[in-house]
C-alpha cells in the first residue's frame, strides 16, 4: 500500500510497467516443443453461453513463432465459445476501455490466451489446465456469492471478486487457486493487449521509425553532461 506522501499509481498505469518489464524476459516455463504429430484431447468447457463471442484473431505469437505479423505455426483453438465469453469478461475487468483505448477483448486478447493454451507443448497444455479451472472457480465463486455466473454479475459484483484474487500475497486461503489464476490471466492480458497497436499506442511506443530531422541535445544539456 502506498504510503500518504506517495499518490497510488492506477491499475492502467501499473500493467504498462509489467508489461515493459516482461518485453525483456522469457519464458521460462518449458520452451521444449512436443513433436508437431502430437495430439491432445480437449478437456471439459462450460456449458454453452448465450453472449457476444470475443474476436476469432488478435494478437499473435509465442516464444517459438515470435513473428507477430507473419506467425506461421497454427493448431486447433481448445476453449469454447463459453470459455472464451467468461474470459473477454474477465480481461475487460483487467484491462477496462477508457477514453484513450479500447479494452482487451476488444483487440482480441481472448483470442490470443486462447491460442497460447492450445498450442501443441507440454507448457501450454499446463497453462490450459490452469485456465479452464479457473473459469471454473470463477463461475462456482460467482454462484456462491451472487447466485450468478460471473457474466452474469454487475460490474461492481465483479470488482468485488477480483478485488479479492489481484493481489496472490494476500489472498485468503479459499482465494489461493483463484488468486494464481487471477495471477497468470493478468499477465497474459498485460502481454496480449500491450503488444497489440492499440496497446503501444497506449503505451506510446513508436518502435524503430525513420525521423525526418534529428534534434540534437541542447547545448545546456550537453554542458551539465560534461559533453559539451
Amino acid at each position: 500500500m502506498s504510503d500518504e506522501q506517495t499518490p497510488p499509481m492506477d491499475r492502467r498505469e501499473a500493467l504498462k510497467v509489467l508489461a515493459i518489464a516482461a518485453a525483456s524476459a522469457t519464458i521460462a516455463d518449458g520452451l521444449t516443443p512436443a513433436p508437431a504429430s502430437a495430439q491432445r484431447a480437449a478437456l471439459p468447457t462450460l456449458p454453452a453461453a448465450s453472449a457476444p463471442i470475443p474476436p476469432k484473431s488478435g494478437p499473435r505469437g509465442t516464444v517459438t513463432d515470435p513473428d507477430l505479423l507473419n506467425a506461421k505455426a497454427t493448431w486447433p483453438r481448445l476453449l469454447s465459445a463459453a470459455e472464451l465469453v467468461t474470459l473477454s469478461a474477465l480481461c475487460d475487468m483487467i484491462i477496462p476501455a477508457d477514453e484513450k483505448s479500447p479494452g482487451a477483448s476488444a483487440v482480441g486478447v481472448p483470442a490470443y490466451i486462447n491460442e497460447y493454451v492450445s498450442a501443441p507443448y507440454d507448457w501450454a497444455e499446463r497453462a490450459l489446465v490452469r485456465v479452464r479451472g479457473g473459469l471454473v472457480w470463477l463461475d462456482v465463486e460467482s454462484g456462491r456469492r451472487f447466485g450468478k455466473p460471473f457474466t452474469g454479475l454487475s460490474l461492481a459484483q465483479r470488482t468485488t471478486i477480483c478485488d479479492d484474487l489481484c493481489y496472490l500475497p494476500k489472498a485468503k486461503p479459499e482465494h489461493q487457486v483463484g488468486a494464481q489464476f487471477f495471477d497468470q490471466i493478468r499477465d497474459l492480458t498485460s502481454s496480449g493487449f500491450y503488444t497489440s497497436d492499440a496497446g503501444m499506442k497506449d503505451l506510446q511506443y513508436v518502435g524503430n521509425v525513420p525521423l525526418a530531422k534529428f534534434n540534437a541535445p541542447p547545448p545546456e544539456v550537453l554542458k551539465h553532461l560534461g559533453l559539451a
